[in-house]
């Protein structure tokens, strides 16, 4: 006749000299991190002013220093200065002439022109 099989919850409970030694360990470990908890992790407990108080130097005031004149930063010119943007006329009323109706109105497209100047004609293929 063949045995039962022991339940995990038996066996452990037959082992009770291993049981003992891993209690053993664990309160071991335990008592290790209570003595070395203030080393390692000691600084969480202290509030953050008081460890930043014994590190700050006091700062001396760095002397200016004049750049040379090719170093300096130049002020910001106004867009409206360089670039004129006209005032668009009436969209067409016809939604044929919606697509390019800026580009056909003679004063309007002038950065169209500018364009063609400096790319060229296309090349016929």
């Amino acid at each position: 006749m063949t045995q039962k099989p022991l339940s995990a919850a038996a066996a452990e409970r037959m082992n009770l000299v291993a049981q003992d030694e891993i209690w053993k360990y664990r309160l071991k470990a335990e008592t290790e991190a209570r003595q070395n908890w203030a080393q390692n992790w000691g600084f969480l407990a202290t509030p953050l002013e008081e460890l930043l108080k014994g590190d700050e130097e006091p700062l001396t005031p760095k002397p200016k220093i004049e750049l040379p004149e090719r170093f300096r930063i130049r002020p910001v010119t106004p867009v409206e200065k360089y670039i004129k943007i006209l005032p668009s006329p009436p969209v067409p009323k016809t939604t044929q002439g919606f697509i390019g109706w800026r580009a056909g109105v003679p004063g309007l497209n002038k950065g169209l022109a500018h364009a063609f100047e400096i790319k060229g004609r296309m090349p016929k293929s």
